[in-house]
Parts: C-alpha cells; sequence; structure tokens
C-alpha cells in the first residue's frame, strides 16, 4: 500500500471540480447571487495557483453547464461578464505561472465577444507547461459524446477504437482520465460532467461551499485520495503496476 500511495503522489494528476455554492454562500450572506459568483472566481484564482504545488497537472473546473441557461437571463448575463473578464485580465497571469488555458464546451451559444477573448486567451497559453486549466463553458458530457459518436468515420470497415473516440471526444490525446472530481456544496452527483473521462475517478464531496474552497480543502481532498484503494479492474498485487505506469493518452490509461 505504501508503495501505491507514493506512486499516487508522484504521478502528475488530473483533478475536476464541480464547482458549486455561489448562490447559497450569496444567501446566507444576504447577498445577490452575483456576490457569490465574485466569490467563487476568486476562489478559482486561489486554487490554480495552488493546483501544481500538489502534483496536479491538469484541472478541469465547470463554470456552467449547458442547463444552466435555464437561469434566469441576468444571472447568465453575469456569469458570462464574469468569465470574459476572468479570462482577459488573468490571461497575463496564466503566462507568467505557466498556465495553458483551454475552454470545453459549445462556443456557438457565446457572445462573440467573450468567443474572440477565448481564443487570445488559449493561443497566448498555449505553450503553458505548469498546468493545463480547462474551464467547461455550456458544456454537458452526454452532448460532447453524442456528437464525437456521430462524427462520421473515415473507415467504416472497422469498428472505431477507444483511443480514436476519446481522441474525437477530447480533441487532446495528451489529456488523462481524471482521477479526483470534487464537489463543492455537499451535493452528490455528477450533472452530466465529464461522464466519459470519470469512468474510473475516485469521487470526493464537501460540504464547503465553492467560495470558501480553498487551498487547504484542495490537500484535504487529495489526502482523502491518497487513501484510496484502487484497482482498475485488477486484483491488489496488480495495482501498483498499473498505478505507476505512465499514461501515454486518456483512452491508453488502464482504468
Amino acid at each position: 500500500m505504501t508503495n501505491n500511495l507514493q506512486c499516487k503522489r508522484n504521478k502528475p494528476l488530473h483533478v475536476a471540480i464541480i464547482m458549486d455554492g455561489n448562490g447559497r454562500w450569496a444567501a446566507q450572506r444576504a447577498k445577490q447571487r452575483w456576490a457569490g459568483h465574485a466569490a467563487g472566481v476568486e476562489a478559482l484564482k486561489l486554487v490554480v495557483e495552488a493546483a501544481p504545488l500538489h502534483g496536479i497537472d491538469t484541472l478541469t473546473v465547470f463554470a456552467f453547464s449547458a442547463d444552466n441557461w435555464r437561469r434566469p437571463k441576468a444571472e447568465i448575463s453575469q456569469l458570462m461578464g464574469f468569465f470574459a473578464s476572468f479570462i482577459g485580465s488573468e490571461t497575463a497571469q496564466l503566462i507568467e505561472c505557466g498556465v495553458r488555458l483551454s475552454v470545453i464546451g459549445r462556443r456557438d451559444r457565446l457572445g462573440p465577444g467573450i468567443v474572440a477573448a477565448i481564443a487570445r486567451a488559449e493561443a497566448a497559453t498555449a505553450g503553458g507547461t505548469t498546468l493545463h486549466l480547462r474551464i467547461a463553458i455550456d458544456y454537458s458530457a452526454r452532448a460532447a459524446i453524442l456528437q464525437a459518436a456521430n462524427m462520421p468515420a473515415a473507415d467504416v470497415s472497422r469498428e472505431l477504437t477507444i483511443e480514436e473516440f476519446s481522441l474525437r471526444l477530447c480533441g487532446d490525446l495528451t489529456t488523462s482520465d481524471v482521477d479526483l472530481i470534487i464537489r463543492t456544496s455537499g451535493e452528490q452527483r455528477l450533472s452530466d460532467f465529464l461522464l466519459w473521462e470519470v469512468a474510473y475517478a475516485e469521487l470526493h464531496f464537501t460540504e464547503r461551499l465553492w467560495p470558501d474552497f480553498g487551498p487547504q480543502d484542495l490537500a484535504l481532498a487529495l489526502h482523502d485520495y491518497a487513501t484510496r484503494d484502487r484497482r482498475f479492474g485488477a486484483i491488489p498485487e496488480q495495482v501498483s503496476a498499473v498505478e505507476c505506469a505512465e499514461p501515454k493518452s486518456l483512452s491508453a490509461h488502464p482504468r
């Protein structure tokens, strides 16, 4: 077990976070919901800064789901404003810290201003190697899987391999499977987030509302993760070999 835990600490990790509880945080303080979203942005900055210190090389956060379009128009407008502001104001800091930014999800329903800001930030930070920050905006895992499945095959005479399907789905085979998914605010569901990538992820649920979630909470979640007995369908004697193997791609990692 000791060797297995050491491998988990040393192997670069992909952590995903469902950032939940901004509205409840604001309500508890008799503030408007936008104040909770603003505090949530500040929490994200702290977590991004702390992530590489804990061996995380990929951090995927759920910022806005495809179902969030059902929210009041005023709140959606505020959220989009926060996204545009974060992407625009933080790009220089991301570059300085070696953070590569990617945005996953649909873009055809976003305003042209935020789409342009995303494209500029992605291009400017493309060389970052310290951390890959992936922000899910207008994202649905079911929709992403369906879209990948409906792509025309180059060769219809054979079945699509898992690796090829992963490339269709994620567009980047350097992105590994999720090792740990964290959800804040006490809710215990995935809410259509990264359903393919979290097939063997460990789950960590915390009562902490997202604006209150900080580096110490991230460290606690990672400590919890390190105690998990991950077998990947193997027997205990095989676990170390599986866990310590260097993943070549999302689909090649035997999870």
